[in-house]
């Protein structure tokens, strides 16, 4: 005579508990994808992009001016400011007092090197650039004669 073996009453009931545990499993593992999910649409989908770089719109010219540098030297400086697009004509007073401040007393030598003349156009295109609140982009030199 054969005996199965029949399940005690502790087996029993863990066998028994068994489908709610993956039942659990299954929803957590729902939740996390769905979450996930959500995220990424947010991310690629619904997130807002940043700041829009301003569009260049028209390039003013302003009338060349003459100024001293150290040692008897003198520049004569002519500018044209690249404005962003929508914005009203500018007075450039302002912007010829910014290159005024920047470039008197510098020696000759600073203003005729190549490398110390880009260094001084990109500072004197940033103290323009706040003077004038981003509505100027750029500065561009159109007429430069050191002597």
């Amino acid at each position: 005579m054969t005996m199965t073996a029949m399940p005690s009453g502790r087996q029993a009931e863990a066998e028994a508990e068994e489908p709610p545990k993956s039942r659990r499993k299954l929803l957590i593992i729902l939740a996390l994808a769905t979450v996930l999910a959500a995220g990424s649409a947010w991310w690629f989908v619904l997130r807002p992009s940043g700041p829009e770089e301003p569009k260049p719109g028209t390039v003013v010219p302003l009338e060349a001016i003459q100024i001293n540098l150290a040692g008897g030297h003198y520049l004569r400086l002519g500018i044209a400011l690249q404005l962003a697009e929508g914005a009203e004509e500018v007075d450039g007073s302002v912007a010829l007092d910014q290159a005024i401040d920047l470039y008197s007393g510098q020696k000759i030598t600073d203003v005729t090197s190549p490398p110390r003349r880009r260094q001084l156009k990109a500072t004197l295109s940033e103290k323009v650039r706040k003077a004038y609140h981003d509505e100027v982009l750029e500065v561009f030199y159109i007429d430069f004669v050191a002597q």
